[in-house]
């Protein structure tokens, strides 16, 4: 059903525009202010406070006030409260929905289901906020017992992006706040109204003043600076590009903070002799073409057997051409615009490289006229040694078929990349399946399945796509230290 611009006004007007700072909204220090724009019309959707580093200080000050006794409430309480969260975000799934669709441009459909899969890590982590175990025991030695306990690591800043905005924030908020920990949220500045009504949720969840504070800003680099500089903070989570990673981690490491790094990926999807064809291209379809390929676990690089790349790409190429284009809040439409104007002219840069370099397109392969950042769904084939599209994340609609001989050289050239955040394989060979599990150095694989993230599953990458995990028994770790006592034996 296409959503009307009155429906759209109404759910905007539901939107608080300023700084969320124990628990009061209110307006950046300077005043100042920063357009949302709708990338699919160049429209401005709302005026958002643009917050400085000195009010990121207040928002730290107002999360570590709180701290203390956040980390003393009791952990069913904390539970409860998100679970409260949890209920409120699918009342209102539509009007979180809507919100991702027009600031950032995902179809409707693709953003329900996010408002089910982000809301999901407010009630998992709901359940695991009473599940935070130790051990107690004898020493080996018998000279003493052992108490291994955790507490919550202290004030976290959370650095979001731009392309899940609400799963993003609820995939650090939950575990953080499930532990104990109280936050300071930094959304991204290009889809910050998702994160600002999930504030309001969380608000009449019940999460006490302080313990969630949100700051928007088109200063990212002087706000987070001046956050990361303070003793008080303990942890920072980001996820965003490599590069981007890279220099948190050297200013974390002035104040030896704890970390987590969910950063750039260049996923492989490997496609056998033997595998499902139809199965194949599904899952492409999924690992592709889901989110407009803005997504880190987005397939950048296909390798088919040779044997089989024909049919595959073909196959592909007949379900790309099926997909509607346009604004995601109407009717048909599977692939809606890019964030804006700079990743389409990353896309076509890609595609004119490899083109350069004798690669074929089947179909797509250009930016299409405005209004808009849209950029139409592509197929590549004859990819070649050295092109670009094998190397650089691509965020946007472009698959790039090139072909292996054998186990080992497909296995070769998916792990020929600094990144290893996801793998995807499809093969009915059992046993190969099991030595893929092994051989593919990736933090996740998805063997005959185009997706992968589940709120009950550890998320995260090796090598250049980052450290730690979210989600699953794993995710809550990540914000709660570890404290050994020995009393001796009497």
């Amino acid at each position: 059903m296409t959503i009307t611009a009155s429906r759209e006004q109404q759910i905007l007007t539901s939107v608080p525009t300023d700084l969320l700072i124990n628990g009061v909204w209110r307006p950046a220090q300077s005043g100042s202010t920063f357009a949302v724009i709708d990338p699919a019309t160049g429209d401005e959707l709302a005026q958002v406070a643009d917050g400085t580093p000195a009010d990121g200080i207040a928002a730290l000050d107002a999360a570590d006030a709180a701290a203390a006794d956040w980390a003393a409430t009791a952990p069913r309480k904390r539970g409860e409260i998100l679970r409260r969260a949890f209920d409120l975000a699918i009342e209102h799934q539509e009007d979180l929905a809507v919100l991702m669709t027009i600031e950032m441009g995902k179809s409707l459909p693709e953003a329900r289901g996010e408002v089910t899969y982000g809301a999901e890590f407010l009630r998992w982590f709901s359940e695991e906020a009473v599940r935070i175990s130790g051990r107690y025991g004898r020493n080996p030695e018998g000279t003493g017992t052992a108490i291994v306990s955790h507490r919550p690591v202290g004030p976290c800043l959370l650095i979001t992006p731009w392309n899940f905005p609400l799963a993003m924030a609820t995939r650090k908020i939950a575990p953080a706040l499930a532990a104990g920990c109280t936050v300071v949220l930094k959304p991204a500045e290009l889809t910050p109204l998702t994160s600002l009504f999930l504030g309001s949720l969380l608000l009449e969840a019940g999460v006490p003043d302080g313990v969630v504070n949100i700051v928007t800003t088109t200063d990212s680099s002087g706000v987070g600076s001046a956050l990361m500089a303070d003793p008080r903070l303990r942890k920072v989570s980001f996820t965003g590009s490599t590069p981007v990673g890279k220099v948190l981690l050297k200013q974390a490491a002035d104040n030896v903070l704890r970390t987590s790094m969910e950063l750039g990926g260049n996923a492989p999807f490997l496609v056998f002799d033997d595998a499902d064809i139809e199965a194949a291209v599904a899952g492409a379809m999924l690992a592709k073409f889901r989110n407009i390929g803005e997504a880190c676990t987005a397939a950048n690089r296909f390798f088919v057997h040779a044997s089989v790349a024909n049919e595959f790409a073909s196959r592909l190429t007949a379900k790309v051409r099926e997909l509607g284009v346009g604004r995601g809040t109407d009717d048909g439409v599977s692939i809606g615009p890019l964030i804006n104007a700079a990743a389409v002219e990353k896309n076509a840069e890609l595609v004119d490289d490899a083109t350069s370099r004798g690669a074929t397109i089947v179909t797509g392969g250009s930016a299409i006229d405005g209004p808009g950042t849209f950029f139409a769904p592509t197929v590549l084939t004859g990819i070649q040694p050295g092109t670009r599209l094998l190397r650089e994340e691509i965020f946007g609609p472009v698959a790039a078929i090139t072909t292996f001989e054998t186990e080992d050289e497909g296995v070769r050239l998916a792990n020929d990349t600094e990144f290893g955040l996801v793998s995807y394989a499809f093969t009915r060979d059992l046993a190969r399946g099991h030595r893929l599990v092994d051989s593919l150095r990736s933090g996740m694989l998805g063997l005959n399945t185009g997706v992968v993230s589940n709120a009950a599953a550890p998320f995260g990458g090796v090598k250049s796509s980052g450290l730690g995990r979210e989600g699953g028994l794993e995710g809550i770790h990540e914000y709660l230290d570890t404290t050994y006592t020995l009393i001796p034996a009497s």
